[in-house]
């Protein structure tokens, strides 16, 4: 009898991976027989997060439905209070994009396996791998003829075409970049290197490992896209370099409110310089500088200059975030410029274009941004720009216009303060011609150039799969 039952518990044990592969076959061969032939499904778990990606989002679904209004479009959030209708609603109050319809709304239970909180150590591949099973949870609910990401969600692309869908992304920031890799070689602390493991050249060395392997597993995931598009010539650099597509990479700049911001008069109130800074709360965004940087520009003021103001303006997309915030008010308070500081958290629309139409500057630091919309929103506004020197601000946008400097770029604290500095102390005809060059310099990435390019990019994939 015994031997009986461990000979059940072995059949048992070899038999049961191929009893699990052949019902994950099952499955997934009924969820393509399932497929809804004309629909485009968008997977962006974080339909509130408020930032450049969101607007992305929206405007590719808008795009879509005026390209091609024979697809349904669809989204994947794991915001259970989505409805068609909010969504719709908040594309227009959030970010000015009107959509010709709502989207349909899938709802996704499992993001919790995406969030950072999740995953104390190997965050990158703990999110990776995490987006694999929600992607999963995405498919099952809803298989469309062309999945979509416009997240970042690499992982997710071999499962989608196991599914029979054509993929199509649009990446803004890789998930591991060429400079990363560097950095952790380099041994150099940054948000993505902690200290200790900068000290340690044992701790280091391992960690370069992990970087070279998630490096390959997401240049064979990347590479599974039909179309890449990508929103940088430093995005697309490493992109190419990582998924080795370069024929199925394109590079389109996002969708920047040029249009209703260049209708902002440039001239500003003279008494109280605004200095704005427009960033979701995030730790790469380097809220911390800025705020170090108005500090040493404020003690470093001329006497008979007026005293300027610096609003930072982001949402929050977690309690990490809300921390954050917390954090660089009670610094301002240290720093004593508490009182010259002020914050707005999840603005609107409306609120963020008044707060743009009263800024002379608008500053951003984080470290290789990969383009920067809120840079060229500054400009559009008529907002002198102060970016880093590094990445999209340097490569693509804070160029020169017809020979004329259309803003400043700088690398720590000083070198910030000094920017800020300098604007103050500009007579208003010299910023009125660096705002208006800048304004100038922005119109090349309106939200008209966004819909031409993405149109032209994605209609081969489109057209070809309806044929």
């Amino acid at each position: 009898m015994a031997n009986g039952s461990l000979l059940l518990v072995l059949i048992s044990f070899l038999t049961f991976p191929l009893t699990f592969l052949l019902t994950l076959a099952s499955h997934i061969v009924h969820c393509r027989r399932n497929r809804h032939r004309s629909a485009v499904a968008f997977f962006h778990p974080y339909t509130n997060d408020g930032g450049g990606g969101e607007r992305v989002l929206w405007c590719a679904v808008k795009a879509i439905q005026d390209d091609r209004p024979d697809l349904l479009c669809v989204v994947y959030t794991g915001d259970h209070d989505a409805s068609p209708r909010s969504l719709s609603a908040r594309a227009t109050d959030r970010f000015g994009v009107t959509l010709l319809a709502p989207p349909e709304v899938v709802h996704l239970d499992k993001r919790k396996w995406i969030e950072e909180s999740t995953y104390p150590r190997f965050t990158m591949i703990g999110q990776s791998l995490g987006s694999i099973y929600l992607a999963w949870e995405a498919l099952c609910k809803f298989t469309p003829q062309f999945y979509f990401d416009t997240s970042g969600y690499a992982f997710t692309y071999p499962l989608a075409r196991v599914f029979g869908c054509k993929v199509i992304c649009y990446t803004h920031y890789p998930t591991i970049s060429l400079d990363m890799i560097s950095r952790v070689r380099d041994r150099s602390s940054m948000y993505n290197n902690d200290a200790s493991i900068a000290r340690s050249g044992w701790l280091s060395l391992c960690k370069l490992v992990y970087y070279r392997v998630f490096g390959w597993m997401y240049g064979f995931v990347g590479s599974c896209a039909h179309l890449a598009m990508v929103n940088s010539s430093w995005t697309q650099s490493h992109i190419e370099q990582l998924w080795r597509i370069p024929d199925r990479t394109k590079r389109v700049y996002p969708p920047c409110d040029t249009s209703g911001l260049q209708e902002l008069p440039l001239e500003r109130p003279a008494e109280t310089p605004n200095i704005i800074s427009v960033a979701q709360f995030r730790p790469e965004k380097a809220h911390l500088l800025q705020l170090e940087a108005f500090s040493v520009a404020i003690n470093k003021l001329d006497a008979e200059l007026p005293r300027p103001k610096l609003q930072f303006v982001g949402s929050c997309r977690n309690k990490f975030d809300e921390e954050r915030l917390q954090h660089l008010q009670e610094k301002a308070i240290e720093l004593k410029v508490g009182g010259d500081v002020q914050f707005y958290k999840n603005v609107t629309y409306r609120d963020l274009v008044r707060l743009l139409g009263g800024a002379v500057a608008g500053i951003h630091s984080m470290i290789d941004e990969h383009f920067g919309i809120s840079v060229v929103e500054y400009m559009a506004a008529g907002a002198i720009p102060i970016a880093h020197n590094s990445a999209g601000p340097r490569m693509d946008i804070v160029l020169e216009e017809d020979g004329q400097q259309t803003g400043f770029l700088a690398q720590n604290v000083e070198q910030y303060a000094d920017a800020i500095l300098k604007v103050i102390r500009m007579s208003e005809t010299e910023r009125l011609k660096m705002a208006a060059a800048a304004r100038r310099r922005a119109g090349r990435f309106s939200g008209q150039r966004f819909d031409e390019d993405f149109k032209a990019a994605v209609r081969p994939i489109l057209n070809l799969a309806s044929r």
